[in-house]
């Protein structure tokens, strides 16, 4: 439900935000920068949108919200939309010189993933994922900060867990044990 809720708010801010006037004989673009973590709605309301109009090609462009707004404010490249994971990063990067506004539309969560071949995904609960992030051997990794939200979200959620559990140090704990080859995950383009 509340995911068809979003598909239509972004799909009403497309058409909202789109060019009103297309031109005789070619199709208009509508580019669209957004979060990786909403490339599978995005396709959807792509999809949905050109079925609608089809005098419009969505042209779509995913990577992290920050390195997305770097695209627009550093690199040049236009954008008629960005969708970011964080609000904050057009507040902060785009408005006012490369946006007028900020809609809000959606919230998401940080979640520990691992599948049943993971070591330790017999073991690993809510009680006790701090503790199997440090063992050695286990490979864990985030996005890169410097591009992402969720690679800074998630370094905050590391921060917040030596608080919650009062342990001091736990954040740098788990931070030293995390293998360079996973954390260094800029190369993806995330």
């Amino acid at each position: 439900m509340q995911k068809k809720i979003i598909i239509k708010l972004i799909s009403l801010s497309i058409m909202i935000l789109m060019p009103l006037s297309v031109n005789a004989g070619s199709k208009s673009k509508l580019t669209i920068f957004h979060a990786g973590s909403l490339t599978v709605p995005f396709a959807k309301i792509e999809k949905d949108f050109e079925a609608k109009y089809p005098d419009i090609d969505v042209l779509r462009e995913a990577g992290g919200s920050t390195k997305m707004a770097r695209m627009i404010s550093e690199v040049g490249k236009p954008a008629d939309i960005m969708a970011s994971a964080d609000y904050k990063v057009i507040d902060n990067n785009l408005i006012p010189k490369f946006a007028t506004f900020n809609i809000r539309f959606a919230t998401n969560q940080l979640v520990l993933c691992y599948t049943d071949q993971s070591k330790s995904a017999d073991k690993v609960n809510k009680n006790n994922w701090y503790k199997i992030l440090q063992k050695k051997g286990v490979e864990w990794g985030h996005s890169d900060p410097n591009l992402d939200p969720c690679g800074y979200r998630s370094l905050m959620v590391l921060q917040l867990a030596e608080k919650f559990y009062n342990i001091n140090g736990l954040y740098q704990k788990i931070i030293d044990n995390r293998p360079k080859k996973i954390s260094d995950l800029n190369q993806l383009n995330l």
